[in-house]
């Protein structure tokens, strides 16, 4: 597997969160080699083709994957990049790879276990405005993919995160679900202490971004050349 090398199209931002001298990858790979990272607030795009590393990006930035080294800063503070514990940056696989037998709500419940800055309030607002509401006493495995995936973004947005990262969130959504989903993304994404990083192979359309970040294939590496 090659390196991919996050490079920000504009470098006028002051940063909500910043990665500095990133190593790691799935396993033993060593996808990413010293990468440096900006985020601002508000809404950002992470763009790249298939197999360019996006989720395994996503993965090492929330501490669902394990990085190697590196250092993580958010809003000024120090927050561990290589602990496996939710902290303030969001993460989950949209696919929700849980218990079938659980319910929406079953499902952010053991969410909001991990993230005291859940709320309720908006977990509810969400699911109504999604159209979740008439699917709460559903098995997951009675939902369609999209209705599942809806699911995980209600979690993602009511966690409460500082930096929320949405991998591909449109994918199944019908066109109604997707415009809701963006207008509330677009006045989410005004929140001056909040950033909102969505992995996609395209720009969203339509909506403001404060940056766009491209991931660049470059020479393979293996982990003996971390040096």
């Amino acid at each position: 597997m090659s390196i991919s090398t996050l490079r920000p199209q504009t470098e006028t931002f002051n940063p909500l969160m910043e990665v500095r001298g990133l190593n790691g990858g799935p396993d033993s790979l060593l996808i990413f080699k010293d990468m440096d990272l900006r985020l601002p607030a508000g809404l950002s795009a992470l763009l790249g083709d298939e197999g360019s590393g996006k989720t395994s990006l996503l993965r090492l930035l929330s501490g669902d994957l394990v990085a190697k080294s590196g250092e993580l800063r958010v809003l000024g503070v120090d927050v561990p990049l290589s602990t496996p514990t939710p902290s303030w940056v969001f993460w989950t696989d949209l696919r929700l790879p849980m218990s079938d037998e659980s319910t929406p709500g079953q499902c952010w419940e053991a969410f909001a276990k991990n993230w005291p800055t859940w709320s309720e309030a908006s977990q509810n607002a969400l699911a109504k405005a999604l159209q979740l509401t008439p699917h709460l006493d559903k098995r997951l495995n009675m939902l369609s993919t999209g209705s599942r995936r809806k699911v995980g973004l209600v979690a993602a947005l009511a966690s409460g995160a500082k930096v929320t990262l949405l991998d591909q969130p449109f994918v199944s959504l019908d066109q109604a679900s997707i415009r809701v989903f963006k207008e509330i993304l677009t006045n989410l994404g005004r929140d001056p202490q909040r950033a909102y990083l969505i992995a996609d192979y395209e720009k969203p359309a339509d909506m403001p971004l404060a940056a766009v970040l491209a991931l660049q294939a470059q020479e393979a590496c293996r982990p003996d050349d971390m040096g």
